[in-house]
This record gives structure tokens, sequence and C-alpha cells, in this order.
């Protein structure tokens, strides 16, 4: 995977995201988001054994034996903060823990799920663009900004059309935000400079109509230069 343009420092905090080659679609199907999903949990860890089809081959009790093993040592390249993927990209808030964590665990994510994507769709090549993009979190009002653009993105780009459906939308961490659902994301950076978390779900609400006119009024001008 190509180097970056800046330098990813640990304990600081980044909105990485990628997306397909050409904007093709990289999630064709529910299974898709949750494989994807599941290798985020999965290679967000330091020293693993075995990649993560290696690991699902196993028998079901030798597999929770191991995964229970790696996760009691909780040793992190990266803190997963928050998530949301779309059919043809994904957004993910990072803190980086180990130097070069964000793009060890970046590489082994996507060349996992490229090999399983191409297995499954019969197809070949490259699935996501070759560098990621990596932005630097300057203060924790950004970081919370940031979470709320990561977690209105279905709903500004019209993938869900009310805000209750944007709730509900299962390809993102908001719930963890929102609820008492558990995850491997580590919200608490986030929800700590709130009341509680239902005053996090109004801040995300009350924004989430004018983040999509944004992106309407962007489309619209995209359109116009055609």
């Amino acid at each position: 995977m190509p180097g970056r343009n800046i330098a990813l420092v640990n304990e600081n905090y980044y909105h990485v995201l990628n997306r397909g080659v050409a904007s093709q679609k990289v999630f064709n199907c529910e299974k898709d988001y949750y494989q994807f999903i599941d290798r985020i949990n999965y290679y967000r860890n330091n020293n693993l054994p075995m990649g993560f089809a290696q690991l699902m081959d196993l028998p079901l009790r030798i597999k929770r034996d191991l995964l229970n093993k790696i996760e009691i040592k909780k040793d992190f390249l990266v803190d997963i903060i928050a998530f949301c993927l779309m059919p043809n990209h994904f957004h993910l808030l990072l803190k980086q823990n180990m130097t070069n964590g964000i793009s060890r665990f970046l590489s082994n994510l996507s060349n996992s799920f490229t090999r399983y994507y191409n297995v499954k769709h019969k197809r070949a090549g490259t699935l996501l663009q070759g560098r990621f993009k990596a932005i630097l979190v300057k203060s924790d009002e950004q970081l919370v900004h940031l979470s709320r653009y990561i977690h209105s993105n279905p709903y500004s780009a019209g993938l869900v059309e009310t805000l209750f459906e944007l709730k509900e939308y299962p390809y993102s961490s908001l719930a963890e935000f929102t609820s008492d659902r558990k995850g491997f994301c580590k919200p608490d950076i986030v929800i700590g400079q709130f009341a509680d978390k239902n005053a996090y779900w109004h801040f995300v609400g009350d924004q989430a109509d004018y983040q999509q006119s944004l992106e309407i009024i962007k489309k619209l001008a995209l359109e116009s230069r055609d």
C-alpha cells in the first residue's frame, strides 16, 4: 500500500476513508457489509496468529477460544472510535496506538476483504483505491463534529429517508453511541462531552437535515458541469 503524505503519529486521532476503484461498489449485499465489519474487529489487533479466512475455517470451539485469548490481550494497533460503511466507500475514526498501526490495520483489512470479495463475486484485481485518505483530528471539538458527520452519511446521501432509519442503520457505529448496544468501538471520548447518549443523538439529528441539503447542492453543482 503506498505511503502517506502525512506522518501518522501514535495517540493521535484520524479520519480515515477509502472507496472502491472508479467509485465502484464495495458492498453489494448484507454479507459483504458484515464481512467487512468482522474484519475491522479482527484486524485492529496486533500480532494475530492467522488471517481472518483461516480463523473462519477453524472448528467453532477452537475459534471461540482463540478469539477469547485475543480479546483478553487487548493489544490493539488502533482504537476504533466510530465507523460507517456506504455502498462504495467507508469512513473510520481511529486512534493510532502503535507505530504504523493505522497503515498495518488498513493493509490487513483491505487485503483480506478484497480476497473475500473477489472469490464471492467471481472477479479479480484491486477493489479499493491504493492510497487511503487520513485526516488528522486536531481538537476534541473537531472529533465530536467528525463523529456526527460520519454517522449522518447514510441520511445525507439519501441511503435512508428518515432519522429513525438512520438510527437503525446497521452498518455504522451509531447504535453504540445512542443505545446500550455493545461493540468494538470506543465512543467514550465523544459521548463524554455530552450529558448522555440521548443528547448525542439530538446533536446528530439536529444537523442531519442540514448536512443532507449540502450533499444535494454539491450533487447539483457537479451535474451542472456536465
